[in-house]
């Protein structure tokens, strides 16, 4: 038959072309219509601002003046030259594609014409009120038309820009203001102010208007996320300098027509902004460093710029500055990226290390006879702790921001810390044999004596409770881990419906677990890991938390493992983590869960199957145990005796529950039947409390202002 020899792509075609105008009428009809009437007028190949009916359907300050009022509705139908056509057709693809997706049909085509009307219009208002002053962009723009519908595309995309999952609200909202902001003062043209006009309107309408599918979101940023902002505001940068050479135009503050600078100054400097950027890019501490002095001197030449103008203007002296429109904002851009870098330092502390370094995405430093004893002390700490062994949370002692005491007197062990409002806040249990414990605690006391410090153990186990008791300190309960042995682990029984359920499921929906190493996966995994997990970041009430909980940069290291929830053409539903346990011969004797995330719209019962996965895979492995971790503030029953510390760490934790969840995420913990180990918090004196307390909110959220500490009692009441 006929219809058997046809391709497949033209059986399928018809039925793709129908879902797609059923779903997107409004894009496919502009650019339609725009297509069309450029073939039908020539205007693919021919110029239409040379036609002479072109001020006929041309909007503008001149076409209004003139009763001209119908070029409102002709003008958006066509372009300016033939090279105009790819970038508009591509915008109402994308941006129009994208808020008809998001918003629907009748939102979009709302947004879109409301969006170009209103910044014409807007438009020719100012440049009727400017165009009697001295300001020479504005009297040349006031006298100039021009056809496009740019504008309503930029202010879709910006009003769709609210329904998007962090981070890609924030990143498609950077892209527009950058394109916007440098178009209108590098360029300078009318259709530049119109599309400047319609970003700002659009991302001020998200404020007060409803848009359909908006994510609530406190724009937290994680440290990836600060990263790509400090990058992006140095390709910024690269882009002014790159535009002013190649496309020099007249802008608001002024000329920038033989500004742009010789082209090998031009091109070291992008080359120079190229070296800061992978650096940033890679959260090195170097690059961080350079890019602030590079910022602060520009911000200051700036500034001293700026003071002698004023010095001079009021003095009555002729004071000019040749390249100001360059030069002035370029300063502007120089000063926001320094404050970038200011407010997320602390994405910033990557070192390079020599030697062998045992730091996420490095090679796993191979066990020898005798640990180094040299080095980079994170290089030393991993090397003790694969030959030493290590309690569930150990590993973590391995990871960024940690300073590390190793006792003079003892080269196998260690402690594991970080210091905040004057307390050395250690990470769990000395790493080392448990016979040195109270000799490397009563040391690391000794050494925060001599520096000022107040000592204390977090996440410690009852093991070394029990030493400190016997040392005269105290203790507090503050989590509790989840231990499932793995041996005799079988999923029989009512109490295991729930996990029975949803290996069945994901077998019925094609949805497959992967046990990997994170960094040796493709590009296209770790995209899907990352956006996973910064959409659980960007969406959160309180910024990332860090210290005992860690993300995507930790899961790098090739000795963790990291089981992935995988559908269809490799879509990810969901991504564990799990953190190695060593035994005293250097080889795992089981794994601790560390990062857990889904996506928000995936395979809904995708963290019960990924454990229950992983229950599976690790013990093929020879795993005895694994453990869920304990979640922070906590536990399953109220403390035998209750203290005051007790009662505020309980307040604290119901207080954090409605932003990260950690009381919640311990009850569903308790699907797997596990066996429940405490964790304390280890003191001296309960006079130190208050500063202990306040030193591991820092730990936690080092990047917390005092604002967001507030809020958190202040949104429990």
């Amino acid at each position: 038959m006929p219809g058997e020899s046809e391709p497949r792509w033209r059986r399928d075609a018809l039925p793709a072309v129908t879902a797609a105008l059923r779903r997107f009428p409004f894009t496919l009809a502009t650019a339609v219509v725009i297509l069309l009437l450029g073939l039908a007028v020539g205007g693919l190949w021919d110029a239409v601002s040379d036609r002479s009916w072109y001020p006929n359907v041309a909007y503008g300050l001149p076409a209004f003046e003139k009763g001209r009022w119908w070029t409102l509705v002709t003008g958006p139908l066509f372009c300016s030259t033939p090279i105009d056509y790819l970038p508009v057709l591509v915008g109402v693809v994308l941006l129009c594609g994208l808020a008809e997706a998001r918003l629907g049909t009748r939102w979009t085509a709302a947004v879109t014409v409301a969006g170009q009307l209103g910044a014409v219009l807007l438009a020719a208002l100012l440049l009727f009120a400017l165009r009697h002053t001295a300001w020479s962009w504005a009297k040349d723009l006031a006298g100039t038309v021009d056809v496009g519908i740019s504008a309503g595309v930029l202010c879709a995309g910006a009003v769709a820009s609210a329904a998007l999952a962090s981070p890609w609200r924030q990143r498609l909202r950077l892209a527009l203001i950058a394109y916007a902001g440098v178009s209108l003062l590098y360029v300078g043209g009318l259709d530049d102010l119109e599309n400047a006009l319609a970003v700002a309107g659009g991302l001020a309408a998200t404020h007060w208007l409803r848009v359909p599918g908006a994510a609530r979101t406190s724009g937290r940023l994680s440290r990836r996320e600060w990263r790509l902002l400090a990058v992006a505001g140095l390709v910024l940068i690269a882009a002014i300098l790159l535009v002013v050479w190649l496309v020099p135009g007249s802008g608001p503050v002024g000329e920038t027509r033989g500004l742009g600078g010789p082209g090998w100054q031009v091109l070291l400097s992008v080359v120079l902004i190229g070296l800061l950027v992978n650096g940033l890019r890679r959260g090195r501490r170097t690059a961080w460093r350079w890019t602030v002095l590079l910022c602060a001197l520009n911000a200051l030449l700036g500034l001293f710029v700026a003071v002698v103008y004023v010095i001079g203007k009021a003095l009555d002296e002729q004071v000019t500055v040749t390249g100001a429109a360059v030069f002035v904002p370029t300063s502007v851009v120089w000063t926001a990226e320094l404050v970038v870098l200011i407010a997320g330092r602390d994405a910033f502390r990557t070192r390079r290390t020599r030697g062998r370094p045992a730091v996420p995405g490095s090679r796993p430093a191979t066990p020898s006879a005798t640990p180094s004893a040299d080095g980079d002390p994170r290089t030393r700490a991993a090397e003790l702790l694969v030959h030493r062994g290590g309690e569930n949370l150990s590993w973590m002692t391995t990871w960024p921001d940690n300073s590390y005491f190793f006792p003079e007197d003892d080269g196998g062990s260690y402690v594991a810390y970080r210091a905040h409002a004057g307390v050395a806040v250690a990470l769990g249990d000395p790493v080392g044999a448990p016979a040195d414990r109270a000799r490397t605690i009563t040391r690391f006391a000794e050494m925060c004596d001599r520096t000022g410090l107040v000592p204390c153990l977090f996440s410690a186990t009852a093991r070394a409770a029990e030493t400190t008791d016997a040392l005269g300190w105290r203790s507090v309960q503050v989590a509790e881990d989840t231990v499932i042995d793995l041996p005799d682990l079988e999923f029989r029984g009512k109490a295991w419906q729930d996990v029975r359920t949803a290996l069945n499921r994901a077998k019925k929906d094609g949805v497959e677990y992967r046990l990997v190493a994170l960094a040796e996966q493709p590009r296209p995994v770790l995209s899907q890991v990352r956006s996973i997990s910064e959409e659980w970041v960007g969406d959160m009430g309180l910024p990332e938390m860090g210290f005992t909980l860690g993300g995507v940069e930790e899961a790098m290291d090739p000795r963790m493992r990291v089981g992935l929830a995988v559908g269809g053409e490799d879509h990810l539903h969901g991504v564990t983590s799990w953190m190695p346990v060593y035994g005293a011969d250097g080889v795992p004797q089981g794994w601790t869960l560390d990062m857990m995330r889904r996506r928000r719209d995936g395979f809904r019962p995708v963290v019960e199957f990924m454990i229950a996965s992983s229950c599976l895979a690790l013990r093929e492995d020879g795993a005895g145990y694994l453990s869920l971790s304990g979640a922070p503030l906590a536990r399953t029953g109220p403390a035998r005796a209750p203290t005051v510390l007790d009662r505020i760490l309980d307040q604290l934790g119901a207080a954090m529950e409605p932003y990260y969840g950690f009381r919640s995420l311990h009850s569903f913990k308790a699907k797997f039947q596990p066996r429940y180990e405490p964790m304390f918090l280890l003191y001296r004196d309960e006079a130190d409390l208050p500063r202990i307390g306040l030193s591991l909110l820092r730990c936690y959220m080092p990047s917390a202002t005092v604002r967001d500490l507030l809020r958190v009692p202040a949104h429990h009441d």
